[in-house]
């Protein structure tokens, strides 16, 4: 497979803070690849970064063989690289309909089978097509926030801890749905819930005080409970 998005010894800091001190990592195209790590490590910065939020003060963010570290956010977005913010950044004021209309880049008859795709993988969002954003559930929420990142004919999909606060029988579903997702699209996955994302993960880059500090299989990962102990705190 060859490497769709390759990240080399990224810095970025945010105001004084130095929050990424050296994360390098490559996603292969038609492959999951999650970032794991605890809390503060710097994972969301490093979406972030990518999409050009947060600019890398050093490094390198190599796209399709393009370094894209200085290219503006929403020609990020134009090269076929969509978001999941950890917030999900849905639209509260306007309907599920409206938010989708926003997202989509053209209503050319692909960008149509594509959302008539997402809404039968999301059925409670054609159910609840008028209804404002701010009223859904935070389950349908999140789905609406993956949706919007779908719809487009991106190449590269970054996922931010989809499965945050949300029931577990609602993480069910969420992880059903990027499983489906992940035979048509790359995906960058930031998840706390392991089961979760060695489930879905085909590999895995641990990040630690804003660094790359190991990277492999993930079943390496599922079958290393030291490893896991040492930079995850799980058993």
């Amino acid at each position: 497979m060859s490497v769709l998005l390759k990240l080399n010894e990224v810095e970025t800091y945010i105001g004084q803070f130095h929050i990424l001190q050296g994360v390098s990592f490559e996603v292969k195209q038609g492959s999951v690849t999650v970032l794991l790590g605890r809390n503060g490590a710097g994972k969301t910065t490093t979406l972030r970064t990518i999409m050009g939020l947060h600019p890398p003060a050093k490094g390198d963010v190599i796209y399709k063989g393009e370094n894209i570290k200085k290219v503006p956010t929403f020609s990020i977005a134009k090269r076929g690289i969509g978001y999941v913010p950890e917030d999900q950044g849905i639209f509260a004021q306007l309907t599920v309909e409206e938010n989708m209309k926003v997202a989509m880049k053209d209503e050319a008859d692909e960008t149509n089978e594509r959302l008539e795709w997402i809404l039968k993988l999301f059925p409670d969002l054609k159910k609840f097509w008028k209804k404002h954003g701010g009223l859904l559930s935070g389950g349908q929420k999140q789905m609406l926030s993956i949706a919007r990142a779908y719809v487009n004919d991106n190449d590269l999909l970054l996922i931010d801890e989809p499965s945050k606060g949300l029931a577990p029988i609602v993480v069910d579903k969420v992880m059903e749905s990027i499983m489906q997702m992940k035979e048509k699209t790359t995906i960058v996955l930031v998840e706390q819930n392991f089961y979760m994302a060695s489930t879905i993960g085909d590999e895995f880059y641990i990040i630690d005080d804003g660094k790359t500090v190991k990277n492999g299989a993930m079943k390496i990962l599922k079958e290393d409970e030291s490893l896991r102990q040492k930079y995850l705190g799980i058993a």
